[in-house]
């Protein structure tokens, strides 16, 4: 065992085969127990480790992990932190799929979802102030009186916050119309990494001057801890009609997705669903989907009565015109609800098909979903691997899932190789190496995919800005600089 020089008396590492191992310090432990008390402040080795990993399939355990319920206490946490000269970690519900919460060193992991208030909401105004544990449907349950929801659904919504979600700037099936995340906040308390607590944003909706509220939103912490939002509420539509429609091929499904968004028409969610994952819903919540389709199309479309009903009209057609065989109307709320759960519950439902799956995020252009979508499941099948598909197709955005056995040898450096293939003919294609789960640790080292050396370069000053002493979960998002 030896002492790492930086952080003697708080911290010691020890090698366990190629993998440093961090114990805390008892100095650091009791500076964080006198801020939080002793029940709130995690040392062991077991709570560690559990909350070591998010959703994704990289792990690094943290040095300590603590859970403040208030802003004075993320800002006296951090200020202990930096005494330390140790980094900090924001971390939500653990639904991110981009290991954007992994320590790569000595830290502090804030979990945030003891701070779970919705402050304050104002109906007339259409916004709400919340802290970034609240559970992003809880949101939307608190203000369907008002006839008001938070718009971006991701499917984690359940479960995942509304602080991960400005973190990653998450997506959603309803995304399509509305606008991911970044669309549905207009200002953000942060916590720096030198424990300044500062405003981005205001309620102004057209704010001058940088606008410096979309540099946060997707940021991943990496430039400070986020510990209230402003978020900009949607009124419910009149009329929502949704729409199920089978096709021989999943060409045939991609063609006809580009085809209603040719024509002018924007639904309010259109999401496609490959034979393999139509195979997986089915076994998981037998709601009658057509198994034996190539592909299947879930649209959504909303608004008012009368332009819905033509709409819906449109869609139809243009679906038949592309060869779907069998289109479904839902004819009440009950079954529109059960279409949308055989939707959301996707990732639930591979896990009986292996132990493990690797859930990609990517998307291209439009126009080249037929191809890319063709490439992706050529990667799979040339490396042996069983892939699903569900993907938000109105705008390009691919969730490719791989199965698999990781107990297996070999079997997940195959699905990383794949992945990284899949990722580049994305990128060749046009598109970009995220939709909406975010950059994180896992595809951070290929970002000089999408950006020069200087795009780079910029990016770090930015961080260097609002972080100068790289204290705000470091290592994410940008590659390290090349000497």
């Amino acid at each position: 065992m030896w002492i790492d020089p930086l952080h003697a008396g708080n911290v010691t590492v020890s090698v366990h085969g190629d993998r440093p191992v961090y114990a805390c310090g008892m100095s650091l432990v009791a500076d964080l127990e006198a801020v939080l008390g002793p029940e709130r402040v995690f040392s062991d080795p077991l709570r560690r480790h559990i909350y070591g990993k998010d959703s994704g399939i990289k792990r690094g355990d943290p040095t300590v992990v603590v859970l403040p319920e208030t802003t004075a206490e993320v800002v006296e946490v951090v200020r202990v932190a930096a005494r330390h000269d140790i980094p900090v970690i924001p971390r939500g519900a653990g639904t991110g799929l981009a290991s954007g919460i992994i320590p790569i060193g000595p830290s502090v992991m804030v979990v945030l979802t003891k701070m779970n208030r919705i402050v304050e909401v104002d109906a007339e105004g259409a916004t709400a102030w919340v802290e970034p544990g609240v559970v992003n449907v809880d949101l939307s349950a608190r203000t369907a009186e008002f006839g008001l929801h938070f718009a971006p659904d991701p499917s984690s919504q359940t479960v995942s916050t509304i602080g991960g979600n400005v973190a990653t700037g998450a997506g959603g099936p309803h995304c399509l119309a509305e606008g991911t995340t970044i669309g549905h906040i207009l200002a953000i308390e942060l916590v720096t990494g030198d424990g300044e607590v500062v405003v981005i944003g205001s309620e102004a909706p057209d704010p001058i001057g940088l606008d410096l509220r979309a540099v946060v939103v997707g940021s991943e912490g990496t430039l400070g801890i986020v510990t209230k939002v402003l978020v900009k509420l949607t009124p419910d539509p009149q009329a929502v009609r949704t729409v199920l429609a089978a096709f021989e091929r999943i060409d045939d499904a991609a063609a006809a997705v580009s085809e209603i968004i040719a024509q002018g028409i924007v639904p309010a969610a259109l999401e496609m669903i490959d034979h393999e994952m139509a195979i997986a819903i089915e076994n998981f919540l037998h709601a009658g989907l057509p198994t034996q389709a190539g592909g299947l199309l879930l649209t959504d479309v909303s608004g008012h009565g009368a332009s819905v009903d033509a709409e819906l009209e449109a869609v139809e057609r243009i679906l038949r015109d592309e060869g779907a065989f069998e289109i479904r109307t839902a004819t009440d709320e009950r079954v529109r609800a059960e279409l949308w759960r055989g939707r959301k519950s996707a990732f639930g439902a591979v896990t009986q098909m292996a132990p493990d799956y690797y859930l990609q995020d990517t998307a291209v252009p439009r126009t080249r979903l037929v191809e890319v979508t063709g490439e992706v499941y050529e990667i799979a099948h040339r490396h042996g691997l069983r892939m699903m598909n569900v993907f938000h197709a109105g705008d390009g955005n691919l969730h490719p899932m791989m199965s698999f056995d990781a107990s297996e040898p070999g079997t997940l450096e195959r699905v990383e190789q794949a992945s990284e293939e899949m990722l580049r003919a994305c990128v060749a294609a046009g598109g970009t190496l995220s939709g909406e789960h975010g950059i994180g640790l896992e595809k951070r080292d290929l970002m000089p995919l999408i950006y020069t050396d200087t795009d780079l370069d910029a990016q770090r000053q930015v961080k260097a800005a609002f972080d100068p002493h790289n204290r705000a979960n470091p290592g994410k998002i940008l590659p390290p600089a090349q000497p």
